[in-house]
């Protein structure tokens, strides 16, 4: 069932045209942007996009603009799990790694103190309304919030059509507190008191 929903979803995101999705990851941008959680963070962990992702790349400029502490994950393949970096230079410090995806240069960045995470965009293939999330298989976001003694903003982007009824969830699985589209910000946590 997971598999069917991502081949879905990824088919779907993939049919929006370049500017389209430029567009819609603009607009998305913009309401993360104004959200409190991320206004009153210090420390930010964001995500290179690939593929028809939400487009992070503006995004995570302004994060750096803001004045804010740039994190970015990096797959430790000897692990098998994400090591985070800050960043401030994503021309110097950006390299094409895992799975396609850009990530920090190890020997240019240093390691960042996870205890002081405050703010973590999560990404995803598909989102239920109550904050499930369906990433691509790995499982290294889920390892690495359990890592975290602390309960940083959980927050992803992703375009209207990500959302998914019916979500499998497995119990090692954090939900996100909110999800945030074009059209709107989805409060998790108020989604999943209702239920």
């Amino acid at each position: 069932m997971k598999q069917g929903i991502r081949q879905r979803i990824i088919a779907g995101r993939e049919s929006l045209s370049l500017p389209d999705r430029k567009r819609l990851s603009l607009e998305i941008s913009g309401k993360i942007a104004d959200l409190p959680e991320y206004v009153a963070a210090h420390s930010v962990m964001g995500l290179m996009s690939f593929g028809a992702e939400f487009e992070s790349d503006g995004w995570v400029s302004r994060v750096m603009a803001d004045g804010k502490q740039l994190l970015l994950p990096r797959v430790n393949r000897a692990t098998r799990q994400l090591d985070v970096y800050r960043v401030s230079d994503l021309e110097g410090q950006i390299e094409m790694g895992s799975y396609g995806i850009r990530e920090p240069i190890p020997a240019r960045c240093e390691l960042a103190d996870l205890a002081g995470i405050d703010f973590i965009l999560l990404p995803g293939v598909a989102f239920g309304r109550d904050g499930a999330r369906l990433g691509y298989g790995g499982g290294f976001y889920d390892k690495f919030l359990a890592r975290l003694s602390h309960q940083p903003a959980l927050v992803a982007a992703a375009f209207s059509l990500q959302l998914v009824e019916g979500i499998p969830q497995e119990p090692t699985d954090r939900k996100v507190d909110k999800l945030i589209t074009e059209h709107e910000i989805i409060h998790c946590a108020a989604v999943r008191a209702r239920a």
